[in-house]
Order: structure tokens, then sequence, then C-alpha cells
């Protein structure tokens, strides 16, 4: 009996390795104790971070080493390896995946020659797919892994070439990567855009109609034929003016019905773009919930990866995932359910390789979970669900009715529409759109008068081109193909903690760091910030994964003239480093030498010419106090607290003018005060007089003549 008992004890278990502890968790609990289930915690080999490590002579062969501070946990999994009857190298099933299990299986057979070692890949954390997994492993896909290779060796030898010319031209410490500044250029030309717009005014005329008890608001769209063209207050009461002469009739009702269908499941891309726009949530923190959701949650005493994978551009759904959802739709919206499953047609540039985004069981709706997640992951996995299970709904249709009323020269309009087939719209709460939201209209008929009871001008200014979101940027990288689906999060993260943008009302802002890096790589650079060249290279790191293209032949295409580019600019480009100090009219108060403006890693600020000797530092003036009498300047501050800036006097506390909008460089032509950029949610970005005695917005006329008035 101990005999046995001490062979049971002795008999080998199976070691997989995944790369995140709470993967761990989940599986561990799905494969019983034949299985021991560990993580490597992502790259445990990957190239040094101290040098460039590509033997550039030789096909580009990467130097790898153990990662700093990885050596304990690998030697760990070396000897778990030892002692296993097999190795399931399971990290995620993508190219970084791939690449993470590829090292690991080199390094493990180094100390285990005679453990066999075997590569498993599943789309989600369930029983079924682990266990379906588990009994399908196949070895390493070597395209996969040499698409990743290609991507890694490509961006160390942009990073290890560009970095050190803008640390000897521009700024010690600086870097740039090869898809990122790509970004950086798109978010800075989008400013250039904003910053050149000039608002123009313009205005619009409602008027309130009553019939009986019932009145409503219709507003003008034509005059004597033509769209009404308001440009200031002046046309607006004159039109007015005529109009009160007049009766009015209405003349047209129109009714038509539209067909809204259904959206597609959500690919990485529409998921982040959604969660920006409806949860306000930025790309970073859209991947790091979703990881959770997918990794596994504990739903009782079970634990559920609640989601597929989240790296996906494809809109492919599993014919298990059809019958299920098909079958929940049939029990609860039966009139809802299409005759057949509704197909989605996949973009010639997705990969494929996985299904869209769904939940795991259509079972588990949101109701049923809430209660053992977070608020955060409530809100993005009811999206998920609903966008999932709504693609498999009927199409929902509405009726718009509109009416048009005349008044003399003049026709005004109303429209009204409500669903008349809500159809898949039965399961959508978190994303209603405004199809889904009724707007009601007076029953009047053609040839009935109208009672005018008021007109409503309305003054507007034209709203110039918007900053990137993470919304936008994401949506853009995806049209143009730059990017693939893992690296839209870290490319806007990568640009944050860089300091070459920053976040303003989730609006993406350059720095003006980040401005002179744009400047300089797209005019010595240009093929390397090219959105066509960059969605090209994407195009052939994908060529790589399909085993179409050689990556050392690829990268020597691209590495040969831009590494003469490089020695170029190294030795004709004239230092930006001196000229980035400015001189300036300011003296320093310690020691009375000049000062001069530098560029920091948080913007210009003012410094004695006399460093190192004097140290003395201070905020640059960015606009004249405006208060009577007062001769101090406007400068950037910082709570103590939370580190909020805000704009305040230096002669401060004898003066305590304060304002938590940036001055721009502009002075108000009715009242002397400075313009600031405001934002709020009806008017978006707008620029406005500080003065709240001044109801100075912005007009094109103006503009020309106070463009330089506040110029330092």
């Amino acid at each position: 009996m101990a005999a046995g008992t001490k062979k049971k004890q002795d008999k080998k278990k199976t070691l997989v390795i995944v790369e995140s502890p709470a993967k761990a968790k989940t599986i561990e609990k799905y494969l019983g104790t034949e299985y021991m289930v560990k993580a490597s915690m992502g790259h445990l080999i990957d190239l040094p971070k101290s040098r460039l490590a590509i033997d550039v002579d030789h096909d580009f062969e990467p130097e790898y080493i153990t990662v700093r501070g990885r050596a304990k946990l690998l030697k760990e999994l070396q000897g778990d390896a030892k002692k296993a009857e097999m190795v399931l190298l399971a990290s995620d099933n993508d190219r970084e995946g791939e690449a993470i299990a590829y090292h690991l299986q080199n390094a493990i057979q180094e100390k285990a020659e005679s453990t066999p070692i075997k590569r498993i890949v599943f789309n989600e954390i369930t029983p079924l797919a682990i266990k379906e997994a588990v009994n399908k492993p196949a070895d390493i896909n070597e395209a996969l892994v040499n698409a990743q290779k290609a991507r890694r060796v490509l961006d160390r030898l942009v990073g290890y070439n560009l970095s050190p010319l803008l640390w000897k031209k521009v700024k010690n410490g600086l870097s740039a990567g090869r898809v990122q500044s790509v970004a950086l250029r798109l978010i800075c030309d989008r400013e250039r855009e904003v910053e050149s717009f000039i608002p123009e005014e313009y205005w619009t005329l409602d008027a309130d109609f009553k019939k009986g008890k019932s009145a409503f608001t219709a507003q003008l769209v034509s005059w004597k034929g033509e769209k009404p063209v308001l440009p200031n207050e002046k046309a607006v009461q004159e039109l007015i003016e005529q109009l009160k002469q007049t009766k009015a009739e209405v003349v047209d009702r129109k009714e038509s019905e539209k067909t809204i269908r259904p959206k597609p499941p959500f690919t990485t891309s529409k998921l982040q773009q959604a969660a920006a726009n409806r949860l306000g949530f930025t790309s970073k923190k859209t991947m790091q919930i979703a990881q959770q959701l997918y990794e596994g949650v504990n739903i009782g005493s079970s634990r559920v990866g609640l989601i597929t994978y989240m790296r996906t551009d494809s809109v492919r759904i599993s014919q298990a995932a059809l019958t299920d959802v098909r079958n929940w739709i049939a029990e609860h919206y039966p009139k809802d359910l299409p005759q057949e499953a509704i197909s989605y047609s996949v973009e010639k540039k997705a990969q494929d390789a996985h299904e869209a985004i769904r939940p795991t069981y259509v079972t588990y709706t949101p109701d049923a979970v809430k209660e053992y997640l977070t608020r955060d992951q409530l809100k993005l996995y009811t999206i998920i669900w609903e966008r999932f299970v709504s693609s498999q709904m009927n199409p929902a249709r509405s009726k718009t009715i509109s009416l048009d009323i005349a008044c003399g020269d003049g026709i005004f309009r109303i429209s009204g529409s409500k669903l008349i087939e809500k159809g898949f719209y039965r399961v959508i709460k978190v994303l209603t759109s405004k199809e889904e939201k009724d707007t009601s209209l007076p029953e009047v008929s053609i040839g009935e008068q109208l009672e005018i009871v008021k007109f409503y001008p309305e003054q507007h200014f034209t709203q110039g081109p918007s900053r990137y979101t993470d919304a936008t940027i994401v949506k853009t990288l995806e049209e143009k193909g730059i990017g693939r689906p893992s690296t839209y999060a870290p490319i806007i993260s990568v640009l944050l903690e860089r300091y070459y943008v920053s976040r303003s009302n989730k609006q993406l802002v350059p720095t003006m760091l980040g401005r002179m890096i744009s400047d300089m790589l797209v005019e010595y650079f240009p093929n390397v910030v090219d959105v066509g060249f960059t969605a090209t290279m994407e195009s052939k790191l994908d060529q790589v994964e399909e085993n179409k293209v050689s990556w050392p032949q690829m990268i020597r295409e691209f590495y040969d003239p831009f590494s003469k580019r490089v020695q170029e600019v190294q030795q004709t480009l004239e230092s930006y480093k001196g000229s980035l100090d400015e001189k300036t009219e300011f003296t320093c108060e310690l020691c009375g030498k000049p000062m001069v403006k530098k560029l920091g890693r948080f913007g210009y600020f003012l410094a004695c010419s006399g460093f190192p000797e004097c140290k003395n530092t201070k905020s640059i003036p960015l606009a004249k106090c405006p208060r009577p009498g007062c001769t101090g300047d406007i400068v950037a501050r910082k709570n103590k607290g939370r580190g909020k800036e805000f704009y305040g006097c230096t002669r401060y506390p004898e003066c305590d003018f304060i304002t938590h909008y940036k001055p721009l460089s502009i002075n108000c032509p009715k009242c002397g005060w400075f313009l600031v950029e405001k934002y709020d949610k009806q008017n978006g970005t707008h620029k406005a007089c500080i003065n709240p005695d001044c109801d100075y917005l912005h007009s094109a006329e103006d503009e020309a003549g106070s463009e330089h008035d506040g110029e330092d």
C-alpha cells in the first residue's frame, strides 16, 4: 500500500507555462492535479537595454540575453521542466506570445534536454477551450516568431540610431520610436490646423409655433429658396423684422423609414474607440480591464475568463459561439432572431487569427455577473456583451417625419423620429445611439395655420478641426494601416510618458518638446515619419508572418539607406542645443546676469546664463496681469497637493489674480485683457476673453488686428 502511494506521488506532472499569475490561477482550476501551471511574467529573454545588440553585417541576428532580474524565475522554470513529464507553452496567441514561447523552449531545452516541449494556443480561457488546446499540442510557429523578431529588430535599429542623434543635436535623454514618431507627427500636424483656424461668427434662427395647446420649436432652413446666411446680429434682426409681418402655414409633411443594421462585434480598435467615447476610458485603461476579463474573474465558487482574447482585428465568430448566441436570442427575444446567422466581412488587412472580442458565455449577462465585477470591469463587459448579442439580431426600423412651415420667404423645419421596430436595440443599454431616442411631433397637417409665438436668434462660432483623442487617434492609425491591435495603446502611452504629448480635456496636445522632435524628424527623416511608408512596413511585417518575405532581406532594404542618412545627418546637422537657449530681456534677480529661455522636459522655462555658478530658474511670463495698476506677469503655477496647473500673477500675494485657463499670446481687441483657450461640451475647444465683463469670443475681422498685440 505504501509503495503504491509512493508511486502515485512520483508520477510526473505536465508543466504549463503562461504569461501572467491571473491566467495561471484560472487555468490551474480547469486542469486538475496532473498539471502544474506557472507564470513567466512576460518576456524572460530579450534584447539588452544598454546597447544595439543587432549584428547588422550578418543578417541582423539579434543577441538575446536573460532579462535583468529574471534569472531566478527562469532557473525555477528550468528546474520544474526537468521534473515534468512534458512542458506546454501557453503564452498569448499572437506574435509576442509566440516569441515568448520560442525563447522559453530554447532556454528549457538547454537544461532539460529529455523533456518534450510543445506549444498550445487558445482564444478564450474556458474549461472547454483549455482542455481542447491541451489535447492538441503543436510546434512553435516559426513564421510568427520571425514576424516578432523582425518588428523588434526594426524598432531597435530606428530607436538606437535616432535617439543618440537627438541627444547630440537636441537634448540629452530624448528618444524616438518608429511607429510612435508617426503618431506624434499626426498629432502635431493636427495641432497646427487647430492653431491656424480662425473662428467665424454666424447666427441661427429658431421660432416657437403654436397650434391650440401644443407648442413646438422649428429652425429656419431656407430663405428665398436658399440656405440662410446670417453672419451677424444685425442680419438676423433685419430678417426677424420681415418675418414678423408674415403668417405661418404648414406647407409640407414628409415621412420616411430607415433600416438601422446592428454593428459587428468588437475588434481591438473599435473596442478602444467605444470605451473612450461611451465610458471615458483611455486606450491603456481599456486594455488593462479587458486583460482582467480575459484572464479570469471569480464568479461565485468558479473562476471564468469572461471574454475572448482582446487583441484582434477580425470580426469572425466561431460556429459554437454563433449557435450559443442564437439559442439565447431564441429564448429571450424570439421575434428578433434572424432566420440565418449574420456574417460580417473581414477587412483584407485583418490577420483573422482570432475571433472578434465577445463574451465566452452569453448566459453570463451583465446583470448576472455585476456583483462579481468592479464598476469599470462591468462597464467594459457590458458594452462587449451588448455589441456581440446585438450583432446577431434583426435590424431596427425608424420612422422620421419632418414638417415645413412657411413664413413669407422663409421655411422653418422640425423633424422627429421614433423606432417602429426595436430589433437589436432591445439588448442595448449602454451603447444606445441617437436613433433610439424618440422625438415627438405635433399633430398638424398641410395647409394648417400656426401662431408664431417667439423668435430665438442664437450666435455661434464655426468650429475648427478637433484635436485627436484616444478614440480618434486609434481610428486614424487603424484606417491608415499604422500599428496593429497590440500596439495602439502602447503608442499613446509612450508619447505621454516621454512628455511629447499631454492630455487636456481628453484631447492629445503635443508639447513644445514633442513638436521640436517631430519637426526635426519630418525635415531630416521624412521616410521614417511618413504615414504611407510606415503602413507599407506594417504590411511587409505581415508578409513575414505569412512566410511570403524573408525578414533579413526586408530589413536590409530599409536599413542600408536609413543608416546612410543617419551618418549624413550626424555630420551635417547643426546642433539645436545652442539654439534652444534663447536670449530674453529678463535679468536674474540673484546675480544680475541675463536670463535665457530653455526647453525642459515639461516645456520652456527661464534659467540664469550664469549657470552653474547661479542656478536660478523661474517660469516664463505668458501674459501681462490684466488687473488695473498691476505690473506683474501671469505665469504657470502648480498646486502642492494634486499638482494641478493654474496661472497666476508673479506679484502674489499683493495681487491674487488667478485663472485655470492657459493664456494665449493674443490680447482681446475689445478690452485689452488676454485671450485664453476654453473647453466645454457644448462648444468644444474655443478662444475667449478672460475678462468676465467682456463678451468677446472670437471673430475673423478682429483676429488680424490682434494677432501680434500680446506677443512677448
